[in-house]
């Protein structure tokens, strides 16, 4: 089995609510490059709070799509910047699996801002989408795993 790292953003940033880190390092197997494993991804901030997530005075909670994903992918690419010592970004990911809780209203508001990051499909990471009943929390309506290469 190969050497692998984790990584593990600040602890002024969102952490895992189990033991696993953020993203996970293995060298490629010529030795020239390296995947890193970014582990399931929401919008939440470091204090608990969510990006896209806005409590009502009625005690009901907003959520937008199109705030969460923004969120998502700059946390991803916060993360692998910091996986890979600066050496890659969100622009280095190869392969995507985006879970949403609502796919009839939530898949052009995400697809929106993913065509913000990638709006050539030639350079776009293969991506897999997927309708989820539930995420670990109720404020959270997208969440996003991914795999990055750079050498």
């Amino acid at each position: 089995m190969s050497q692998s790292t984790p990584y593990f953003r600040p602890s002024t940033h969102a952490q895992g609510l189990a033991n696993y880190p953020h993203a996970r390092t293995v060298r490629s197997p010529d030795g020239k490059g390296a995947y890193i494993y970014v582990s399931g991804t929401s919008s939440r901030r470091g204090d608990g709070t969510f990006v896209g997530a806005t409590s009502n005075s009625n005690g009901t909670t907003t959520l937008d799509i199109r705030q969460q994903t923004a969120a998502v992918l700059s946390n991803i690419d916060e993360i692998i910047q910091g996986a890979s010592n600066g050496r890659a970004s969100i622009r280095d990911v190869v392969d995507a699996t985006v879970f949403l809780t609502n796919m009839k209203d939530d898949y052009s508001g995400m697809n929106a801002e993913w065509n913000q990051i990638w709006s050539d499909r030639n350079t776009a990471p293969a991506r897999t989408t997927v309708e989820v009943r539930a995420l670990p929390r109720d404020e959270i309506i997208v969440e996003i795993k991914c795999t990055a290469y750079y050498v």
